[in-house]
């Protein structure tokens, strides 16, 4: 049975060997996280430890999907610093290992965040994802609206550069006197 459970900022340097392993295939397989192919397990897992800091001070908040006591997945909130963005978040690094998808897995860490968002007064979430990747049927099944897109924002793992496709989705229930 998989659970998800949202993790500490020393939990995550804890996981940050697994995380990373993960970090790693998900590199390989061709995913447009943010990092070129192929990358060093050892750079991977400093990148996540590094993330420790902004989970204890807020800035970021990220989950964990275990398979017992394998890390199947993560994803992470990133809340707006913003004053005048505090009703927003930004889904980021939804990542599942390539032996654990299609069960439902991707979907259940995005309604994690999504819950979890709304529970904490957010009310919009935005993500972005390459442009024709499977992660866009996910998201549109899921109930986000896509609202664009922008030639050439980032390159994949081999280093071309990719068209991105941003989305939303309203979560929560905007306080009447905030509406536009």
């Amino acid at each position: 049975m998989t659970e998800i459970v949202p993790v500490s900022g020393p939990e995550l340097v804890t996981y940050a060997d697994e995380l990373a392993a993960l970090l790693v295939e998900t590199v390989a397989g061709g995913s447009s996280v943010g990092f070129l192919a192929p990358l060093d397990r050892d750079a991977a897992a400093e990148w996540w430890r590094g993330r420790a800091a902004a989970v204890e001070a807020g800035g970021l908040r990220v989950w964990l999907a275990r398979d017992g006591e394998r890390v199947a997945g993560t994803i992470g909130l990133v809340p707006s610093p913003l004053p005048n963005a505090r009703h927003r978040a930004e889904v980021a690094k939804l990542m599942v290992r390539p032996s654990a998808r299609g069960r439902g897995l991707g979907r259940a860490l995005l309604a994690a965040v999504e819950h979890a968002a709304a529970d904490d007064g957010i009310t919009l979430l935005v993500l972005d994802t390459e442009s024709g990747s499977p992660a866009e049927r996910l998201y549109r099944a899921a109930g986000w609206t896509r609202c664009g897109s922008v030639p050439d924002y980032a390159s994949d793992p081999a280093g071309v550069l990719k068209p991105t496709t941003f989305y939303y989705k309203a979560v929560g229930v905007v306080p009447e006197g905030l509406r536009g």
